[in-house]
């Protein structure tokens, strides 16, 4: 790694206040402590809160300004971590006092040339994990690093190989902590493997390689069943139960699709899973078809997939998986079934495949399962899935007091009961446009942001009820993180954080 600048304005001061202060409620990790965007603290959060680009601020304790970014903040021991694109081949990671806004420390690293992501997605999307020690950072560049949380200085780096995402739509998973181990999923399309690490040397302890699956964003999450924890991590086409210990898969359920971009809920021994997806040759075709030659003539062409992927030249190894697996006539050319032999693994085939007509293209399902079992508890452990018209396929499912929430497109919202995941209703939050951020938690409200920059606040109750829909002045694609009685918000130029005055510490 090439470090460009390292800028340290820890002071003496900042540091007797850190020490000195009392235990705080971390949010570690994307959407918190086991990634399920719920805030226990009794402490009151805001309802009315601004932060416009003009204009006058309501319940704003501090505001930074950053680069692009589109990952969730994290909060440990006192402090906030989160990241930016400096400029288009630099990427940063900051420590923030969180109660004050002080900038504590700041460490910069030039990346090179980085390959094309679609305009939604930026490099700075990863979210880091960090506890009362160290700060967890995950950039494809360079791997997995650990820095001092005080003072960002380098504890260890892992190399990992660098990802290749054949529909450019660039990485998004991040670090997740267990105990003392930290868990890191990366499917992509040629390295696909589920990695944990010590978390106090980066020595990997064990890895599983996951060769069966393509392209997915779900983060792992630890589900307790008779006293055992599990790692649990969603894929293509299954879900997967992993022993902590040795990494070994101890159960799965083949119950899911093509691909996944939502992380599950573990509540009470149960999985919840929320996730729409489109065969692989439906979605192949419509990427790559008609980029080469515009003949739309239902065949695909390495040719084809390397003019489909921008700025970047396709690796051999992808081909010789691809074309190798599913050109059965040697022909040259992936048609007809061909195309899901080519990327689907023949052992895991979920989902809708090529054959697949009319809606039935995009499945889109809403399912619970049981956590425990040995070996393909497909039958066994399913409690209940539901095909419902409408599922979100980003952001991730809430389950709070029963209830499962999800929020898509357009601002509308659907609560489901979670005992046979039946609707209770449907409406709008008084907020359109899209949405990539997760919904979180606290104080009996639950807040949704928009990537227009809004966030709407609802009352959590057995009927929708909107309470303000706040303007934070810009684009917000990050899941918002809360502790010590405040809600930090990184929208796509800066870092927000709201309360209410008695939470300012």
């Amino acid at each position: 790694m090439n470090t460009k600048v390292i800028k340290t304005t820890i002071t003496a001061v900042l540091l007797t206040m850190i020490s000195e202060r009392l235990p705080a409620e971390d949010w570690p990790q994307f959407r918190g402590p086991n990634c399920d965007g719920i805030y226990t603290s009794s402490q009151s959060l805001p309802v009315h809160f601004s932060d416009p680009e003009s204009g006058p601020q309501e319940n704003v304790a501090w505001s930074e300004p950053l680069g692009n970014g589109i990952s969730s903040p994290v909060v440990a021991a006192g402090r906030v971590f989160t990241s930016a694109m400096v400029d288009e081949d630099t990427v940063g990671l900051f420590a923030f006092d969180a109660a004050t806004g002080e900038q504590l420390w700041e460490r910069i690293w030039d990346t090179g040339p980085l390959a094309y992501v679609g305009t939604t997605n930026c490099y700075a999307s990863s979210t880091p994990a960090a506890d009362d020690e160290r700060v967890y950072f995950y950039f494809t560049k360079f791997g997995m690093q650990a820095l001092d949380a005080a003072t960002g200085e380098d504890v260890w780096h892992t190399q990992l190989p660098e990802p290749f995402f054949a529909f450019g739509w660039g990485p998004g998973t991040s670090p997740v902590l267990y105990k003392d181990m930290l868990l890191f999923c990366q499917d992509d399309d040629l390295y696909p493997a589920l990695h944990a690490f010590d978390k106090r040397t980066g020595d990997i302890l064990w890895r599983d390689d996951r060769l069966d699956m393509n392209v997915n964003y779900s983060q792992p999450v630890v589900c307790t069943t008779g006293g055992a924890d599990e790692i649990v991590v969603a894929g293509t086409g299954m879900l997967i139960g992993h022993d902590p210990k040795t990494g070994e898969r101890k159960w799965w359920a083949k119950v899911l699709l093509r691909n996944i971009k939502t992380t599950p809920v573990s509540h009470d021994g149960i999985v919840y899973v929320m996730v729409g997806s489109g065969g692989i040759a439906y979605q192949w075709l419509a990427t790559a078809d008609i980029v080469e030659t515009g003949n739309s003539d239902g065949k695909l062409t390495r040719e084809e997939i390397q003019a489909s992927v921008k700025d970047i030249t396709v690796p051999e190894a992808f081909f010789e998986r691809t074309f190798g697996r599913g050109d059965l006539n040697e022909d040259g050319y992936l048609e007809g079934e061909e195309i899901d032999l080519a990327f689907m693994h023949p052992e895991n085939f979920a989902g809708a495949r090529f054959d697949t007509e009319g809606d039935d293209r995009n499945h889109r399902y809403l399912l619970a399962v049981r956590g425990g079992g040995h070996g393909d508890v497909t039958e066994t452990h399913l409690v209940w899935r539901q095909q419902p018209k409408k599922v979100a396929g980003i952001p991730s499912p809430l389950v709070v007091d029963g209830r499962l929430w999800n929020i898509l497109g357009g601002g509308l919202a659907i609560c489901h009961d979670i005992q046979e995941g039946n609707r209770l209703w449907m409406g709008r939050v008084n907020n359109g446009g899209n949405y990539y951020a997760s919904p979180v938690y606290g104080d009996g409200k639950i807040y949704l942001a928009g990537e227009n920059g809004y966030i709407s606040v609802l009352e959590n109750g057995p009927s929708l009820r909107v309470l303000a829909k706040n303007d934070l002045g810009n684009d917000i694609l990050g899941t918002p993180a809360i502790a010590d009685g405040r809600i930090y918000i990184r929208t796509r130029k800066k870092l927000v954080c709201v309360s209410l005055k008695n939470n300012k510490g």
